[in-house]
């Protein structure tokens, strides 16, 4: 009698496992590569949504318009207006009575008033203080601060000239001469640290919009309850569905940076290491709230407003991006603590512009992974509490 055949060995649990990940892995890819509206929200969405702050956002005040008001055609006056009319950052229009230019400021036709007296050239003479009158709209307060900071600016430089002129050089020299430098941004061209701050809020709302739309779909469809009847445990399944889309917010990540510095001409200091390892530590926080609110809403028209609500616009009001977080009420500043854009926009900026700065980046990493984990723990348990 033969002996019997031995029976094939079970696989390990962790083979199992593997298998089934694998598997989930393989069936969310061909969702993402079938779906066009993944792709759309991906890789389309950003380069709009970039283009948008890149040309629409800007907190450069050059050629601003203003007027310029000669109480007087005499010498001295005619060379200060001629002195704000050769300005970069003013666009002027000379008249002789303010009164040609009140309503105007107040229709937003120009932003500032400068009004040269008669009397200006006498004063300089030696009578008395020269001075000028500056009239700027105050329901604007950062371009009347410009108007106000440029429109001194230039009756200073005016001044030391014509000192210079008149006294033959050294006498005119003023006796502390202040040199400035602007590290990082010599330009101080706003759209160097708009536009990789712009990224973090492209980030954001790609990882959280998509995560929670495409998982809130499957619950509406029933795959979902049909995946989580299997022997997949939630990790498994959470794991599963987040590889493809964190390859996803990579690669949009990574278009967004190539126009930043191929189309914007931003500059590019940092390692691309380090550029891939803040965004991927960002990415775990994003994901994690899209499948949180997946799992809370199931329902995908509910799921965008709250991935609109919660996700992009913290990151556009409190992350720092547009506002400075130390000029908020403190108890806003507190809230900022979590929002993970609030910890990217620093490292993002730093990379394009100042370089590697890994005593920065690397607190700023643990604060987003340890809020991607508390993001995850909350949506497997919500998970479990659904399908039970």
């Amino acid at each position: 009698m033969s002996p019997a055949a031995p029976s094939p060995a079970a696989p390990s649990p962790a083979t199992g496992r593997m298998r089934r990940f694998a598997a989930l892995v393989v069936k969310e890819s061909t969702q993402v590569v079938r779906d066009p509206s993944s792709i759309l929200i991906a890789l389309v969405l950003p380069m709009i949504l970039l283009f948008l702050f890149g040309y629409g956002v800007s907190l450069d005040a050059t050629r601003t318009r203003i007027g310029v008001v000669m109480e007087a055609a005499t010498p001295v006056i005619r060379d200060l207006a001629a002195s704000f009319q050769a300005s970069r950052y003013f666009e002027v229009e000379l008249g002789h009575d303010r009164r040609q230019f009140e309503d105007r400021l107040i229709l937003g036709e120009v932003r500032g008033i400068v009004v040269i007296p008669a009397q200006f050239a006498a004063e300089g003479a030696g009578r008395g203080a020269p001075t000028i009158q500056v009239i700027v709209d105050g329901s604007e307060p950062n371009t009347a601060s410009f108007v106000e900071n440029y429109a001194q600016g230039v009756v200073s430089r005016w001044a030391q000239m014509r000192m210079t002129d008149v006294t033959g050089g050294l006498a005119g020299q003023p006796a502390i001469a202040v040199e400035q430098r602007f590290w990082f941004n010599p330009e101080l061209a706003s759209r160097n640290f708009l536009v990789p701050g712009s990224i973090a809020i492209v980030m954001t709302l790609v990882g959280t919009l998509l995560t929670a739309l495409v998982v809130a779909r499957e619950w509406e469809r029933g795959t979902m309850e049909a995946m989580m009847a299997t022997p997949v445990t939630a990790a498994e399944l959470l794991a599963g569905k987040i590889l493809p889309y964190f390859l996803l917010g990579l690669a949009s990540m990574t278009v967004c940076v190539l126009a930043a510095v191929f189309v914007f001409a931003v500059p590019f200091r940092g390692s691309v290491l380090a550029l891939y390892a803040v965004s991927a530590c960002f990415l775990v926080p994003a994901l994690g709230q899209g499948l949180l609110i997946s799992a809370a809403t199931k329902n995908q028209f509910l799921a965008s407003q709250l991935a609109l609500f919660s996700g992009f616009l913290p990151s556009f009001l409190l992350s720092g991006f547009l506002f400075e977080i130390s000029s908020m009420p403190e108890i806003i500043q507190y809230l900022t603590l979590i929002v993970p854009a609030r910890y990217l926009i620093p490292c993002l900026q730093s990379v394009f512009l100042a370089g590697d700065i890994w005593a920065m980046f690397l607190p700023h990493m643990a604060v987003m992974l340890l809020i991607g984990a508390v993001l995850f723990v909350l949506a497997a348990r919500n998970m479990r509490k659904r399908i039970a």
